[in-house]
């Protein structure tokens, strides 16, 4: 029985931007693990020499806890999602975009505070994190607006208030993201830390939603927007 013709972009399952995104993400991970070097020492020093280095380790471990929870919401994402569009797919392409980034800065703030903890390389260095850090936020933004005029990709049984939270968990921590930024450089490097530290912490215990819209129901086709044409 012959097939008919494809036209235009067509819609898949979900198996090969789920596979793509896993490795990207595998691979930002283990270059955030490359970060983590054996510090140039004299004999007998290596214990000071690693301590020195504490302003790595805490870069790793709040880029790592983002990276992570990337992963997590990422994957309950996709556990509610059907099939994929080309706007999905881009949006999709643009989470894994920022991600994969974010060895850089994390590197960036690590040097900087290794010189000097309060100096103005450390505010730069800061604000170049929350920057790319509040542009991943933004990027989930973008996914979900893209569910939100997609209904009909996500599957019958979401929860009705999934892509509502998801919008205000990704603005959340595009604002907090933002504001510890500016805490870095108007106040000290040193806050602005401590906040990259706690969010992944934020989106770790909201994976499954905000608390009030964890039992929120499910959607059918009564509780779903009209579909889109097309």
């Amino acid at each position: 029985m012959p097939r008919s013709p494809l036209h235009g972009f067509s819609r898949s399952d979900t198996s090969r931007a789920e596979a793509f995104s896993d490795g990207v993400l595998a691979i930002a991970v283990t270059l955030l693990a490359l970060g983590l070097a054996d510090p140039p020492h004299r004999p007998g020093g290596l214990g000071h020499a690693l301590l020195a280095q504490w302003p790595a380790y805490l870069g790793y471990l709040a880029s790592f806890g983002y990276v992570s929870v990337i992963w997590l919401n990422h994957h309950q994402a996709f556990v509610r999602i059907r099939v994929m569009d080309r706007g999905l797919h881009a949006a999709n392409l643009l989470l894994l975009f920022t991600t994969a980034a974010l060895s850089f800065p994390t590197a960036v703030v690590a040097d900087a505070l290794r010189a000097d903890t309060a100096g103005s390389d450390a505010r730069v260095a800061v604000a170049l994190y929350a920057g790319l850090a509040a542009a991943m936020c933004l990027s989930w933004v973008a996914f979900y607006h893209q569910l939100a005029r997609r209904p009909e990709v996500l599957k019958a049984d979401v929860e009705a208030a999934y892509v509502r939270h998801g919008r205000l968990r990704s603005w959340a921590g595009a604002l907090a993201y933002g504001a510890a930024g500016v805490l870095g450089v108007l106040v000290t490097p040193l806050l602005a830390i401590a906040v990259f530290v706690v969010l992944p912490v934020f989106y770790f215990a909201t994976s499954e939603g905000l608390p009030k819209g964890r039992d929120g129901g499910h959607t059918g086709e009564r509780d779903r927007a009209p579909r889109p044409v097309g």
